[in-house]
């Protein structure tokens, strides 16, 4: 397989990285990783230095704001811990379909619909002190803190992943297209 080939492909590669960047559950910037290791290893690790060091550096940024805004998103809408550990509890249930049957959209969709019902149940259950009305508007509040938090995190992290494989293609495509 001609270099070329190999390029295309990598960058294949990367674009569904950063589309999994975006979906939950998806191992976006591992994807991307890979990615730059095939490339790597096809080319002997040739113009491999700064450009590669920043595309770690900021993949793995990416995760990390993926993280505070769920953190920050969660603790804004008065989630408790209780409410954050249902929604990854939810998560898992949803990925690998123990939530009652979808008709359709398989583990993306039960990955969703799992964190927004594993957090309601676990913000219920921690607010057993209020009355019923109070209790369900902060279970559904804390939920929807949840969803908007996981949105605005993938966002960005989509975002951090397409800077990631722009750095890589503009420090590869003299290596490309000069090899010609």
């Amino acid at each position: 397989m001609d270099l070329i080939t190999v390029y295309w492909l990598v960058l294949a590669m990367m674009i569904v990285g950063v589309i999994g960047a975006i979906i939950p559950g998806l191992p976006g910037s591992s994807i991307i990783l890979s990615a730059i290791l095939i490339w790597s290893v096809a080319t002997n690790f040739a113009g491999v230095g700064w450009p590669l060091i920043l595309i770690f550096i900021v993949l793995i940024l990416s995760a990390v704001v993926e993280y505070l805004a769920l953190y920050f998103g969660v603790k804004r809408a008065g989630a408790s811990k209780w409410s954050q550990f249902g929604a990854i509890a939810g998560m898992v249930l949803g990925f690998f379909g123990f939530l009652p049957a979808l008709p359709l959209g398989g583990p993306l969709i039960g990955v969703l619909l799992g964190a927004i019902l594993g957090a309601f149940i676990g913000e219920y259950l921690y607010r057993s002190n209020l009355d019923g009305n109070n209790r369900l508007r902060q279970a559904f509040k804390a939920s929807m803190g949840v969803v908007v938090a996981s949105i605005v995190g993938n966002v960005i992290e989509a975002i951090l992943a397409a800077l990631a494989v722009v750095i890589f293609v503009l420090s590869t495509w003299s290596l490309v297209h000069l090899g010609q």
